[in-house]
């Protein structure tokens, strides 16, 4: 094969025969994008973001949800224009690709990989822990509702892509449903006052509620940053759809814009409505399952268990959309020949990433699975729940500052791009993103738990780091994202 160099990388010339055996099949519409965005995201308002409120209370979450939502309006109003610039299955590398070179490209894709396949983990711990409550089953049994959760839904995955989106569509609207359920349940019980201000300083309990907005101050606030980012994750996971959808310049800024907007108001109904029902915000900062705790109190514990199966759906759709995810963001990056090329090979009639699909899952689940038996049932839950959560956040949050400096550097190297939409938030937007991640990711090395995440980061990124240096860099691949980045494709910028 002949070779080209090109900034410290090699590209090693392909026959058409390499792209044949790792085709995709074109499928996703608006609305089947809206639900996929949606759908990952939607766990996170089942479980995950209540963890950080036993301290900063009720105001502190909805200062810290606030400033989040800005961050994230900034980021999907810019990977809107980027996706639809360059609509390949890449997503966040490809963009880094085009801005920063192969190291950037690869670096941003390193962080989306713990994010998805962390996050998939973590939200494969909470439907097990939603089930156990369910069942009334024992810690012990935990391990077994992961296994069946991975084999069921990367099957769903596998088995082709107008499943996938089908079943996407139907536990995204389904977790909605359930939603709506509850919030309206909720709505003739509230007692704002008594229950989501129960908050006092110092993090103690008030029986009465009144309590203050910010019981620690803007300090508490910031440092639930991390948790609020939960209301949110993964919605950026969308224009690795691109290559899946019929029309990806004119649907994938539709289907991100309506999920972002969806999310936002979704979120703020939770935030105040979960919170302002028994048990209240103290104990709500404790609970591995708030909504579920939020219908045992509402309607006893009989009905509240069926209600709660149902309100599964929203953690089933988060756990099948970044399966989803970490499937085409490996195939992406094998395809091109940042990872090891046999991954990104698709089944010869479904077209699906499965080998791809296969490697991320049992990665996260052998994670998973390694801190459950190395710590026990009680340590391990608060690792899995804590520690992974918060790397999949550092991870999310890494990414977000690469695809804001993308967007800007991109803006700037290349004003003439055919840029079928553009941010209205323009780069202040995107400096916006960039700013907010930053300041959560300092939060987060504030406090000794979550640095014991960030460390496991960084160890993922040495061992992808040390792979590319030695081996993928010499033997990358002109994938549609390659092509892109220098000026060799159909976009229509040449490389300088």
């Amino acid at each position: 094969m002949s070779e080209i160099k090109e900034a410290g990388v090699s590209y090693e010339t392909v026959g058409a025969e390499y792209f044949e055996k790792r085709g995709l099949k074109r499928y996703a519409g608006v609305f089947s994008l809206w639900a996929l965005g949606v759908g990952a995201v939607i766990s996170g308002q089942f479980s995950g973001w209540n963890l950080g409120m036993g301290t900063g209370g009720w105001g502190g979450m909805f200062v810290a949800t606030l400033i989040i939502t800005v961050m994230y309006l900034g980021l999907t109003f810019s990977i809107a224009e980027m996706a639809a610039a360059q609509p390949h299955t890449g997503g966040a590398y490809s963009f880094a690709r085009a801005a920063m070179g192969p190291w950037g490209g690869f670096i941003t894709g390193l962080c989306e990989n713990v994010e998805y396949v962390l996050t998939a983990a973590v939200v494969c711990f909470f439907i097990g822990t939603y089930l156990s409550a369910i069942f009334g089953t024992p810690p012990e049994f935990q391990p077994v509702y992961w296994i069946g959760a991975y084999l069921i839904f990367v099957g769903v995955n596998v088995a082709g892509v107008a499943l996938s989106f089908q079943v996407t569509v139907g536990v995204t609207l389904l977790a909605l449903a359930s939603l709506v359920v509850f919030w309206a349940s909720a709505l003739p019980h509230a007692d704002f006052f008594k229950y989501a201000m129960n908050v006092g300083p110092g993090g103690t309990e008030l029986p009465n509620g009144h309590g203050p907005f910010l019981p620690a101050g803007v300090g508490g606030a910031l440092a639930q940053l991390p948790f609020a980012v939960w209301l949110f994750l993964a919605i950026e996971q969308l224009p690795l759809a691109a290559e899946e959808s019929h029309t990806p310049q004119r649907d994938l800024p539709k289907g991100i814009l309506a999920g972002i907007f969806t999310l936002i108001i979704s979120a703020l109904l939770v935030l105040w409505l979960n919170s302002a029902i028994a048990p209240g915000t103290f104990q709500l900062a404790k609970s591995g399952q708030p909504i579920l705790d939020g219908f045992a109190a509402l309607y006893g514990g009989g009905l509240a268990k069926v209600l709660s199966a149902v309100a599964v759906a929203g953690l089933v759709a988060s756990f099948h959309a970044v399966i989803f995810a970490y499937g085409r963001q490996v195939y992406s990056l094998s395809r091109a020949g940042y990872f090891p090329r046999a991954l990104s090979v698709t089944h010869g009639a479904r077209k699906t990433p499965d080998i791809a699909l296969f490697a991320g899952s049992l990665i996260g689940l052998l994670v998973m699975l390694a801190v459950w038996f190395a710590l026990g049932s009680e340590k391990g839950s608060a690792a899995i729940g804590g520690t992974l959560l918060n790397m999949a956040v550092f991870g999310a949050m890494f990414s977000y500052v690469m695809q804001g400096l993308s967007f800007i550097l991109l803006r700037r190297k290349l004003p003439d791009l055919e840029r079928p939409y553009r941010s209205p938030l323009g780069v202040a937007g995107a400096a916006a993103t960039v700013v907010i991640s930053i300041v959560t990711i300092l939060y987060q090395l504030k406090d000794p738990i979550y640095r014991t995440g960030v460390l496991g980061v960084a160890i993922w990124f040495a061992v992808g780091a040390l792979y590319f240096a030695l081996q993928g860099r010499h033997r990358l691949v002109l994938s549609p994202e390659e092509e892109f980045a220098l000026g060799k494709g159909k976009s229509g910028y040449k490389a300088h």
